[in-house]
């Protein structure tokens, strides 16, 4: 499996650094070739079931996730959100940190555990690259737009 993390500092508040990361369908709006469907009826939280699909025509794959754990931060306790990859070719989990910081600001970790089915051990290091990079854009934007 392919580890990888992402940190960011935002002058934005906790909760709504939080808010951004975690309103799923907003990735589809930042990470290219994605829409994502939400399964489960609202309030989001552990339990929440969504399907990330990315890729054009039969090119195209699903990754499917399920919150486990739904923590948003709170009273200057910092939030957590892991997420467990349920599919059939994405394997994994992946966690959303979100920390208060001095000021009002806030401090973002993504780490996240990835495998493809069928892709051999020796590319993990590639694919930890590739997801660090394509995540540390998607956290960026993700936290730039409203």
């Amino acid at each position: 499996m392919a580890l990888f993390l992402v940190f960011r500092d935002t002058a934005l508040r906790a909760d709504e650094a939080w808010r951004r990361l975690t309103v799923w369908e907003r990735h589809a709006d930042v990470v290219p070739l994605t829409r994502i469907r939400v399964l489960t009826p609202p309030p989001r939280g552990a339990g929440t079931v969504f399907v990330a699909r990315t890729g054009v025509g039969r090119l195209a794959f699903d990754d499917r996730m399920e919150v486990v754990v739904w923590r948003p931060p709170r009273d200057g306790a910092p939030g957590l959100c892991r997420l467990v990859k349920r599919g059939h070719l994405v394997l994994g989990w992946a966690e959303i940190e979100v920390r208060t910081a001095r000021g009002d600001g806030s401090q973002v970790m993504w780490r996240e555990e990835v495998r493809v089915r069928g892709l051999p051990r020796i590319v993990d290091p590639l694919l930890g690259r590739a997801g660090r990079l394509m995540f540390g854009r998607a956290v960026n934007r993700l936290l730039a737009r409203p």
